[in-house]
């Protein structure tokens, strides 16, 4: 398995591999969220490979002014969920974001239907709201202090 930064050439398979998704853990309308994600708002952002097939991706974005970063649109292929795959990309960006004395915390704003593994992963949950991202899927805004 290889993490690597994402290449525009990546971002039909990211729009597959959100697909495959839908509607477990994401709705319809959030292609385009994606899409538009990708194309205006992407900062760092990063790709799982394993034998050259796209199984995961997930973003930071930078909030400086407020020396915070999110992680941003995480999703694992479903053939892979549960294998640590979403747990090494985390990691991943982790590592990446404690080499940045500028940030101090790390959110993730996700879903009722997710947030039990970012606790796992050290997270706090901040806030809800119900239906937030789409009907049924509620946000779940969860942060922590980076070490």
């Amino acid at each position: 398995m290889e993490i690597r930064p994402y290449e525009e050439q990546d971002r039909e398979a990211l729009l597959t591999l959100l697909q495959l998704n839908i509607p477990r853990f994401f709705d319809e309308s959030e292609l385009s969220d994606l899409h538009e994600y990708l194309t205006r708002f992407r900062e760092d952002y990063f790709v799982v490979e394993e034998k050259g097939i796209v199984i995961g991706a997930g973003g930071v974005n930078y909030f400086p002014e407020e020396n915070t970063a999110r992680l941003s649109w995480d999703f694992i292929h479903p053939d892979y969920q549960g294998r640590g795959v979403g747990r090494k990309l985390v990691e991943h960006r982790l590592q990446l974001l404690r080499t940045n004395p500028d940030v101090q915390r790390v959110v993730v704003r996700t879903t009722q239907l997710v947030y039990r593994f970012y606790e796992k992963m050290g997270f706090v949950l901040v806030k809800t709201q119900k239906d937030f991202w789409a009907e049924g899927f509620d946000l779940y805004q969860m942060s922590r202090v980076l070490p």
